[in-house]
């Protein structure tokens, strides 16, 4: 959403040509949807680099040199020899002028805004702190949790909703359907309890999409045996993921881990994806 603002706030104070990819064919370098602003001056997002990349800019920016108004355009490329590229697929690029008066538009700003996935991330210390950090670029829409006051930067991140819950898995049921949950508090008391809170909710509604829990095997064994006097089953108990982060990442500075944690965050999102697709 930051990326959208900025392109927003720069069409006020300039007139841009929106390039953006319509269709494809075959093997190509970005999705449909992806789009970039060209300005005069300056170029904002990217429809995946390479020559192609640049003879779309040069071609909106010529629109933008041409006589007004000028109608909205889709050109064909072929990513092959001609381009200097040998992805072998084929972009259909839509170039439409914009001005002052489109910043406003509900219509372009539904268009252009990306689908973000509920993320609750319970926890405020360092690793939360990084995770924010490495998140914020990417397709999530984070609710960050924590028991303490004071935890949270000051501003509060642009995009990220701040909650103070005491007692922290009291914020559990009122997650948003489809989150998915990051759980490292201060506490594994309170890492406990989020847990189970989250493992109720699925066996009332089975509506989370992933609960990740950081920890060691060891930490994750000793939840285990604690949860199942709780009454939660070991299939109920196979819903949690600990330790979380792609595995062959052994770093445990808080960057790492946090850059760890965010791929395996998108790897979920493709398999949710490719198994929608599939249905």
């Amino acid at each position: 959403m930051a990326f959208l603002h900025q392109f927003l706030q720069g069409l006020r104070r300039a007139p841009a040509c929106l390039v953006s990819i319509e269709r494809t064919q075959g093997s190509a370098p970005r999705e449909v949807g992806a789009w970039m602003a060209v300005f005069e001056d300056q170029i904002l997002g990217t429809i995946g680099g390479g020559h192609v990349e640049f003879e779309a800019i040069a071609h909106a920016r010529s629109r933008l040199r041409g006589p007004e108004p000028l109608p909205m355009e889709t050109l064909r490329y072929a990513l092959g020899p001609s381009l200097g590229q040998c992805c072998g697929g084929v972009m259909h690029l839509r170039f439409e002028n914009l001005s002052a008066q489109d910043a406003d538009s509900p219509s372009l700003q539904q268009r252009l805004a990306p689908a973000l996935h509920p993320l609750a991330l319970f926890g405020g210390g360092h690793v939360g702190h990084a995770l924010v950090r490495v998140l914020a670029p990417l397709p999530f829409a984070i609710t960050w949790i924590d028991s303490r006051d004071g935890i949270f930067p000051d501003p509060e991140p642009e995009s990220v909703v701040c909650e103070h819950s005491e007692p922290v898995h009291g914020a559990v049921p009122q997650l948003a359907s489809g989150s998915s949950v990051l759980i490292m508090s201060f506490s594994h008391a309170e890492d406990l309890d989020i847990v189970a809170a989250c493992l109720t909710r699925q066996r009332a509604a089975a509506d989370l999409a992933f609960i990740g829990l950081i920890g060691s095997a060891t930490k994750w064994a000793t939840f285990r045996s604690r949860l199942r006097r709780r009454g939660f089953s070991d299939e109920e108990l196979q819903q949690v993921s600990c330790p979380i982060g792609v595995t062959g990442i052994s770093g445990k500075q808080p960057e790492v881990i946090a850059v760890a944690v965010a791929a395996q965050l998108l790897q979920q999102l493709d398999a949710r994806f490719e198994g929608k697709s599939g249905e």
